[in-house]
């Protein structure tokens, strides 16, 4: 009802009236690009594809496209046409993209009020070729700005608090390749490993300040490779914030520490396994692990085998919760590819000595979904989702899946009382033009329902969203 009566006063010409009056004093340029970018679209001008910027990537039509939380950590870039005349790799390499985007959120809360409101913002990225083959530059700024944001509806984290809008320079880094594949990166920059990423599921992405080193040996055409990587994070700006705080003050100590992390991951053809440790001294240290195996049976069928473990407890003075905890988290997943249509069948187990933590990240759990995580004490989650990609029947770029998560046995962590399970139902349609007129664009539309045993509250969740990525150089 609430929804309906917004969309009514916006066609009435009453709701803009009372929008909130956006602070773009460095926010203009997105504007402008935005405006620019409807009067493309209407006019039909030819758009080139990009990368698309949202983490949460277009939902996979086979199981070669399915990408574990692991292998994230080492996927590079795809590469960009070779220029028609010779000139420098610092230039030819370059890249610079403007990317688009306009998010509603509304949710409801257990305590019966609102979370709503409608961005627009996006980023403009810039990365150098390597000088010498050797140094390189990176930068992007990011900015969200509030189109429909009523005071008493905060929360949506597509904004900052008090749905305030926001600009800042969440990237600015120098690399230094020692090798081919071998690079050393330095200040703000971003990372996508499982316990520390990008969590790009709203306006813009965390984004870090640190040190990292990641390199790979081998792995083409199936041959055995190693994938490598370490880092020393110190502060993390969150997803709807413009400052960068302590790592350890984010996850809630009341220090300044950062995080040490190191990785690997071996793989040969079809078959990988690797694990990745974060340390924060005095707060916490977070293990993963995880391993997979791709079965192709033919063009049409395939199959897809994981499985995953998190191990979790405070470490030194236990200066995260005042008092020690340990916890662990197994996973498995299960798919089947056919013809264009995926069914996931996942399960997971939490350990009932706290609930599991993801202070600086998205949850890496296989039932991890839109809303829930399926991550507290004691906590049993089995998933089964079926998506597919409509191509088949006429409409390539049209995906869409639907899911269903049960959670179970969840305990109150200190006294070990029962809490209410829970179930969460998500839908989600996504589309990608494939002419040429509009490539680049995708549309997309999610809602999830978390309904509690018992007569516990029920919530909902529904989003919108419009992005659009333009590589300029």
């Amino acid at each position: 009802m609430r929804k309906g009566v917004f969309i009514l006063n916006l066609l009435k010409g009453k709701t803009l009236r009372s929008l909130r009056t956006p602070r773009l004093i460095f926010g203009l340029p997105f504007w402008v690009a935005g405006i620019g970018f409807v009067a493309l679209f209407l006019w039909g001008s030819a758009m080139v594809y990009a990368q698309e910027a949202l983490e949460d990537r277009p939902t996979p039509s086979s199981v070669d496209e399915v990408i574990t939380p692991l292998e994230r950590s080492y996927e590079k870039e795809p590469p960009r046409e070779e220029p028609a005349k010779p000139i420098h790799p610092f230039l030819k390499d370059q890249r610079l993209d403007l990317n688009l985007r306009t998010y509603f959120l509304s949710k409801d809360k257990t305590d019966n009020s609102m979370s709503e409101a409608w961005a627009i913002g996006g980023a403009l990225r810039y990365k150098s070729g390597y000088l010498y083959d050797f140094f390189g530059v990176g930068a992007a700024v990011y900015t969200s700005q509030p189109l429909y944001a009523p005071e008493e509806r905060d929360g949506t984290l597509l904004l900052k608090p008090g749905q305030e809008g926001y600009t800042v320079l969440g990237q600015i880094y120098g690399e230094i390749k020692f090798l081919p594949d071998n690079v050393f990166r330095f200040y703000r920059q971003e990372y996508n490993t499982p316990y520390i990423n990008k969590n790009d599921f709203r306006m813009t992405p965390n984004t870090f300040e640190g040190y990292s080193f990641h390199g790979a040996f081998g792995g083409k055409d199936g041959a055995p490779g190693l994938n490598y990587g370490a880092g020393y994070i110190t502060k993390i700006k969150e997803r709807n914030s413009d400052e960068f705080v302590w790592m350890s003050r984010d996850a809630g100590a009341n220090v300044d520490r950062g995080v040490a992390s190191v990785g690997l991951n071996y793989s040969q053809g079809p078959f990988s396994i690797g694990a990745i440790d974060y340390y924060s001294d005095d707060i916490i240290n977070i293990f993963y692990t995880e391993g997979k195996l791709v079965f192709k049976v033919n063009k049409d069928l395939g199959f897809f085998f994981s499985a995953q473990y998190t191990d979790q407890r405070s470490v030194g003075s236990d200066l995260l919760k005042g008092y020690g905890f340990s916890t662990n988290q197994f996973g498995i997943k299960g798919e089947m590819s056919y013809r264009r249509g995926i069914l996931t069948l996942a399960y997971t187990i939490a350990d009932k000595g706290a609930d599991l933590q993801n202070p600086w990240s998205s949850y890496p759990g296989y039932t991890s979904v839109q809303v829930q995580d399926f991550n507290r004490a004691g906590e049993n989650a089995f998933l089964t989702k079926l998506s597919y990609e409509f191509t088949n029947l006429g409409l390539p770029g049209l995906t869409a899946y639907g899911l269903w998560v049960h959670g179970w046995n969840r305990v109150d962590p200190i006294t070990k009382a029962s809490v209410k399970q829970e179930d969460e139902y998500d839908l989600d349609l996504q589309w990608r033009p494939q002419i040429k007129i509009l490539k680049g664009l995708w549309f997309r539309t999610r809602y999830a329902y978390i309904d509690q045993s018992d007569g516990g509250p029920s919530q909902s969740d529904f989003r919108i969203i419009v992005n659009y990525d333009l590589p300029i150089l």
